[in-house]
């Protein structure tokens, strides 16, 4: 099937670089990376994950946007118009279905926690952090947890917030939003670094974040950093693609990527340097406190200390763009396709998409409370075996899929033709990792995710 009408360009070649800079920075950033540092050591830890950015990430994200941006079209046709060119089976397209039904399940569940963002940021605005302990911040945490239609308010908002986004379509919604949104972030993300310096105990994070011990390194260590540069850069849902079909053709891929790369990079390593100075400074709390960092400890920390009311809304507020540019990022794919492959307006897309998933996402909220103690999902509830299963299992496979089909599968002057800006020595560095590093290190992940 054609695609039902001319597919959009983004107004300005930098808006990819804000696009997908604010689909990888997220959660996984602001949340998820300053505890796994804090859970394997600090500076061994940082060391090994910007290894693998760089020799494992920026290779296959720039394979996703050759795919997206030599194909035009949404994921799907993207890959299968890729196939037909290089003469072998269209059912490559299945790495294009596959990133897009996996962007639709972390849709579902990843509305739900960022809607925990919504909530503790009205908290945190009201100055309801004064006077929090760690065991009435664990109470506040627990009783946002075991109420389903608290929940399911902030779930609501954040997707009603998504799909206000996406409906207006590439140039007036996309564009417009990841232009305002991206500066807001890195200005919020820059005053709570300065905060940290002022109120918090900053030599002391500046060597946790960085100090490199041998001792410190671990197999287990190597394999979360290993799975954290791939998954922080949004790969393989089918986002980058999608944002890579919008990137004008004179763009140069190779410098796009890196740019990307490297601001998603620095999100991540300020938010650690924002976060553990004010841990630290903080008694009681420590940078192994695990997911509940952010929800519990931080809390806390904002709550003691000077000026905590107004830096701690204003750290939630950054949280939550975060969140929403990644949402955002998440829509997208799955309503390319389905406006493209069927026809349908964008507005009716948006609305169909996105009820699904707040439809699905009940699941995960009720996954918290009422059904807390359904582990009927071999051994576990609905939210843990929709991250389980997206995380650990489509993710990994959809980026060794993609890995082979570019590396080894497509035609050379295909793939050439698209980084035509590129030398040809930086050409060939980047075809023989993702030939030869890449999918030994996406099948590792893979197979760790079941033993992990």
């Amino acid at each position: 099937m054609e695609r039902i009408k001319q597919h959009a360009i983004w107004g300005h070649k930098g808006t990819f670089v804000l696009a997908a800079t604010g689909s990888a920075v997220g959660l996984g950033n602001i949340w998820k990376f300053p505890y796994i540092t804090g859970e394997n050591g600090g500076g061994a830890f940082v060391l090994m994950y910007l290894v693998f950015i760089a020799m494992i990430g920026v290779p296959v994200m720039i394979a996703e946007v050759v795919l997206g941006r030599h194909g035009r079209a949404n994921p799907v046709d993207s890959v299968r118009k890729m196939a037909q060119q290089s003469r072998v089976s269209p059912h490559w397209n299945l790495i294009g279905a596959l990133g897009v039904l996996t962007a639709f399940l972390i849709l579902s569940f990843y509305s739900v926690v960022a809607g925990w963002a919504l909530d503790y940021m009205s908290t945190a605005v009201q100055g309801g952090f004064s006077g929090w302990n760690g065991e009435s911040a664990s109470a506040a945490f627990d009783a946002l947890l075991a109420d389903p239609t608290r929940l399911m308010l902030w779930q609501t908002v954040f997707i009603g917030l998504t799909v206000l986004v996406v409906a207006f379509g590439v140039t007036r919604g996309l564009e417009t939003a990841v232009r305002v949104l991206m500066p807001l972030l890195f200005v919020l993300l820059l005053l709570l670094l300065g905060y940290a310096v002022v109120a918090g105990d900053f030599a002391q994070g500046l060597h946790f974040m960085f100090d490199f011990n041998v001792s410190d390194l671990s197999w287990q260590g190597a394999s979360i950093a290993l799975g954290h540069a791939f998954f922080t850069l949004s790969l393989a849902m089918g986002a980058i693609m999608a944002y890579g079909s919008y990137m004008p053709g004179k763009a140069s891929i190779g410098k796009m990527v890196l740019t990307v790369a490297v601001l998603d990079t620095l999100v991540a390593l300020v938010a650690g340097l924002a976060m553990f100075p004010i841990v630290f400074a903080t008694p009681g709390i420590s940078p192994g406190d695990g997911p509940g960092l952010m929800f519990v400890s931080l809390p806390v920390a904002f709550g003691s200390m000077p000026g905590g009311v107004v830096f701690g809304a204003a750290f939630f507020v950054l949280v939550t763009l975060a969140a929403w540019s990644s949402t955002i990022s998440l829509l997208e794919p799955c309503v390319a396709y389905i406006t493209e492959r069927f026809g349908l307006k964008r507005y009716t897309a948006n609305g169909l998409i996105a009820g699904s998933a707040w439809l699905l996402g009940i699941g995960s909220v009720l996954s918290f409370n009422h059904w807390a103690d359904f582990t009927g999902l071999f051994g576990m509830n609905v939210f843990g075996f929709l991250d389980f299963v997206t995380q650990r299992v489509m993710l990994p496979l959809g980026g060794l899929a993609m890995a082979l089909f570019v590396g080894w599968v497509a035609r050379r002057e295909l793939l050439r033709h698209e980084l035509r800006q590129e030398s040809e020595r930086q050409f060939e560095l980047w075809l023989t990792l993702l030939k030869y590093l890449c999918p030994p290190a996406l099948l590792l992940i893979l197979i760790g995710g079941f033993w992990a």
